[in-house]
């Protein structure tokens, strides 16, 4: 049986028995097709599979990615099926399934729909944010779509009640809110510049309330760690803190750029006459600008740490170490496990 490659020639690997056997079996469909171990790596695999435009296709496109992706995993590939379609379909599979538990995640949650969401809500909280009203919608509507996403992307190996959900949701859009209208009344007197950074220190501070809120259960519970192999080892509450203080990181540089230096930028260009008489077309170009931020910031923010995180078994708490020592002894020194997103 044969596989073509993605250079149109066809690749045979024979057995023991002299048949052919296919080529899936020198094809590692999970292997990294960058080095995850390097930024630029992380970029371009995060480049690929936040790519927006996965977003719009169909829930049935998406089930024949996962399909085709069981079916190399399993050594079972349909004949003349191209190394680059496997590679679309394990990209298909990694922007809209989870890692964890294989089940589609929703569309608002997906990274994949990063940009088209946030630049509409963050290009909306930039340009209404002189008033109370409008500075507690739109933070509202964001806290709520980064809820759905913190939810989407946990690590699914630590289930969350649907009262600790409640909980954290409450808490995070409370913070953002009393952060977002607090400094909107501080700035009254401040200079127009640093009013317009108000939406950047709510959504900030909010992210560090509702990540950890929203993955409680992780730092409680702990989270699944395993060896280089896979082999389960125990559940650690250091390495769930470790990873969900990466992932506030991410977010919280997944915003800055945009949040940040945008505001100088129409500041500067409110003074020009012509955007004076066209301050009805101000959203949406804020809203636009920001989905250029973020085309990059995604996948980059994304990109800062490991997906699949490194903690060394000294760091780890001392019984799960203690643990692992007596059955492994020296032979584990590392255990990994997923951050989430």
């Amino acid at each position: 049986m044969v596989i073509t490659s993605s250079s149109g020639k066809d690749r045979t690997v024979r057995d023991g028995t002299g048949q052919d056997r296919m080529a899936q079996a020198s094809f590692d469909i999970d292997a990294p097709r960058w080095d995850q171990s390097t930024f630029m790596g992380r970029l371009k695999h995060f480049f690929n599979i936040t790519d927006c435009r996965t977003a719009l296709l169909p829930d049935a496109k998406l089930d024949e990615a996962k399909v085709l992706v069981e079916s190399c995993r399993a050594g079972t590939v349909p004949p003349g099926t191209t190394e680059e379609q496997l590679h679309y379909a394990k990209k298909l599979y990694d922007s809209a399934f989870h890692p964890d538990t294989g089940d589609r995640m929703n569309l608002i949650g997906r990274m994949s729909f990063q940009v088209p969401g946030g630049m509409a809500i963050t290009g909306f909280m930039l340009q209404f944010y002189r008033t109370v009203p409008a500075v507690v919608f739109w933070q509202w509507v964001n806290q709520s779509f980064n809820a759905l996403v913190n939810y989407t992307n946990r690590n699914a190996a630590s289930p969350i009640t649907p009262r600790q959900i409640g909980v954290a949701y409450v808490t995070a859009t409370s913070t953002a809110l009393a952060t977002a209208v607090g400094l909107n009344l501080y700035t009254k007197k401040a200079p127009p510049l640093v009013a317009r950074w108000v939406p950047f220190a709510a959504v900030a501070a909010a992210n560090c309330v509702n990540i950890p809120m929203m993955r409680q259960q992780e730092i409680l519970t702990g989270i699944a760690v395993t060896d280089e192999n896979g082999n389960k080892l125990g559940h650690s509450r250091r390495a769930a803190a470790k990873g969900i203080t990466q992932v506030v990181i991410s977010r919280v540089t997944m915003a800055a750029p945009g949040m940040i230096i945008l505001p100088i930028i129409m500041q500067r260009l409110e003074k020009y006459k012509f955007m004076q008489r066209i301050t009805f077309l101000h959203g949406p170009m804020q809203v636009m600008m920001v989905g250029v931020f973020l085309i990059f910031m995604v996948p980059a923010a994304c990109s800062l740490f490991p997906q699949r995180c490194s903690m060394a078994v000294s760091s780890l708490e001392p019984e799960l170490r203690n643990s692992i020592i007596s059955q492994y002894g020296e032979g584990v020194r590392y255990v990994y496990f997923n951050k989430g997103l």
